[in-house]
């Protein structure tokens, strides 16, 4: 028996040796500056990544440096160096392009450590201000009353926008119709000019618009009442229970970065996140902060798997 003793012995060794040590380059790190890959400018992955970058850099004592890749963003990280360098903002369609793209350069589970969920926006439901409904219930009626006659608009295919009509669509059992468009802001004015009859855009895009009264809102898409859409009614009280869309937005790094490394990104970017001003200029954007454990965003990243990839599957859809 002694002879079984000296392996378990040297693994433990070892496995004290690679926990002390990550604790150590979690204490040292950063010594260079650090990069956070993330979508389009003006985008809502690059205003977290903008908004929380100079606090971490103040903390770190190093500069944090966004960059904008557009759609190559994932791949770029899923390839980096494990060691916490390289860092990511996406929201879902990181982990969704899979449900519709034949090949993808990454696996949205495998090739990233989730670190926060740093924040996320409701979709509002709007209507163009001469559509003759009120409510969620009265647009299911006029919906089902003339299948295949109301359009709505949307951006990006598979983005939250697009997903959350397709969420109404099957949840109430209605033939509504797509059209897409390059931006969303082309498919804020085609609403506006009466093009389509319905949208379900963030709430930072349809917030100026709600305020001059150009389009008429129904309902906000979270589980229950936003503090970004005062006044409104969930979708979910409205008539579709268990009605629910937004846009998450993570932070992660490449698998295999130390679990110390990650615990202290974790921190400094949760205390980052939390600092008054910073929730005040997300919230002022239609953003809340949530801050979350990386825990938690691989727990959203799998729920939200389950759910999306049913809805784009049953919906058959595919990016252009």
């Amino acid at each position: 028996m002694p002879y079984l003793q000296v392996p378990a012995l040297a693994m433990a060794v070892l496995l004290f040796i690679v926990m002390t040590t990550g604790d150590v380059y979690a204490q040292n790190y950063p010594v260079k500056p650090v990069r956070i890959v993330t979508t389009e400018t003006g985008s809502g992955n690059d205003l977290v990544a903008r908004l929380i970058a100079p606090w971490v850099s103040a903390s770190f004592g190093h500069q944090v440096i966004v960059d904008n890749r557009g759609i190559l963003a994932g791949e770029i990280v899923a390839k980096a160096s494990p060691d916490a360098y390289t860092l990511l903002s996406y929201g879902s369609p990181l982990w969704l392009a899979p449900f519709m793209r034949e090949r993808v350069p990454y696996d949205p589970v495998k090739d990233f450590a989730p670190i926060t969920l740093a924040a996320s926006s409701p979709n509002i439901l709007v209507v163009h201000p001469l559509l003759a409904v009120n409510s969620v219930r009265e647009l299911i009626a006029l919906a089902k009353a003339r299948p295949g006659e109301l359009n709505y608009s949307s951006s990006s295919t598979g983005a939250t926008p697009h997903l959350a009509a397709e969420l109404f669509k099957a949840m109430a059992g209605v033939n509504i119709v797509r059209v897409p468009y390059k931006g969303s802001g082309q498919a804020l004015t085609a609403l506006l000019g009466g093009e389509v009859q319905l949208m379900f855009p963030n709430s930072g895009a349809a917030a100026p618009q709600l305020k001059t009264g150009r389009l008429k809102a129904l309902a906000v898409s979270t589980s229950a009442p936003s503090a970004l859409a005062p006044g409104l009614p969930t979708m979910s009280a409205s008539g579709l229970p268990g009605y629910e869309s937004v846009s998450p937005f993570g932070i992660f790094a490449p698998a295999g970065t130390p679990a110390p490394l990650i615990e202290r990104i974790n921190r400094e970017m949760v205390a980052a996140l939390r600092r008054a001003d910073v929730t005040e200029r997300l919230f002022n954007a239609g953003v809340e902060v949530v801050a979350s454990s990386p825990g938690e965003l691989a727990a959203t990243i799998k729920s939200e798997m389950a759910k999306w990839g049913k809805v784009i599957r049953d919906a058959g859809i595919r990016e252009e």
